[in-house]
């Protein structure tokens, strides 16, 4: 728990920002609608889709995260606050399992829900190159987050796998904030797509009428092509993205 004593006064300014605005979107109306019967049942399988694929990457030690499946889904389906929700109950829960290492993301996990939820509520989770879209802009929102967190929790090397870059670039003579921030920009967008991408394969490959009672339903339906021919694209791209990023993580490792 050493990471949480040394460092409890960025926990509670965190939680307590999420408590405001979660409390503030509930006085203004504008998170009601999200919470139907189906988002409660949806988050706790989100959760165990995050914390179980994140901690098989963590065992593998890969230079990517892939945590967030769950997130992306709930947000695409039923909001950017479901999502947001999803996110940050995912790292906490996963922090008490697997240990506290897990608990200083959950406001990148919360933001990587809000911000699939806001592009999808601009029509950005129809298509296959829309949902590439999505996905980068997700991770320039987490390189930030994550950035300042990486440098001021655990200065620069954590347990994840894109470590073995930053450690590399600290080696080379680069600065820390130089090393971490050039790691996420490398790291982050492959993550962030292929997770996005997944979702967006797992969504459409189950029957419109499973999917059609969630909030935010509307916003997955396809376009620019039938829904079958979406999900061998969105697949052909996650292949292409997993192959890079071993392709990247053999080099570094080699090098």
């Amino acid at each position: 728990m050493e990471v949480i004593t040394q460092n409890w006064l960025y926990f509670v300014i965190a939680a307590a920002i999420m408590l405001v605005l979660f409390v503030w979107a509930y006085a203004t109306k504008r998170i009601q609608k999200e919470f139907v019967t189906l988002t409660w049942v949806l988050i706790p399988v989100a959760i165990a889709i995050n914390i179980a694929v994140g901690q098989i990457v963590v065992i593998l030690r890969l230079p990517v995260y892939l945590d967030s499946i769950g997130t992306v889904l709930v947000a695409v389906l039923c909001g950017p606050w479901a999502g947001a929700l999803t996110g940050a109950l995912s790292n906490i829960i996963a922090g008490m399992i697997f240990g506290p290492d897990w608990f200083p993301w959950f406001p990148v996990a919360a933001v990587i829900g809000a911000t699939a939820g806001v592009m999808a509520n601009i029509g950005f989770f129809k298509s296959w190159w829309k949902v590439a879209v999505t996905g980068f802009a997700i991770a320039i929102v987490a390189t930030i987050i994550s950035s300042l967190i990486n440098v001021a929790v655990y200065g620069g090397i954590t347990a994840s796998g894109s470590s073995f870059i930053t450690a590399y670039l600290l080696q080379s003579g680069q600065g820390i904030w130089e090393a971490v921030i050039a790691t996420s920009f490398l790291t982050e967008p492959i993550d962030k797509i292929t997770t996005a991408m997944i979702a967006f394969a797992i969504i459409q490959g189950l029957p419109k009428r499973t999917i059609g009672g969630y909030p935010k339903a509307d916003q997955v339906a396809t376009e620019g092509g039938a829904s079958n021919t979406q999900l061998y694209i969105a697949i052909g791209v996650v292949v292409v993205l997993v192959l890079f990023a071993a392709f990247m993580l053999r080099n570094i490792l080699g090098g």
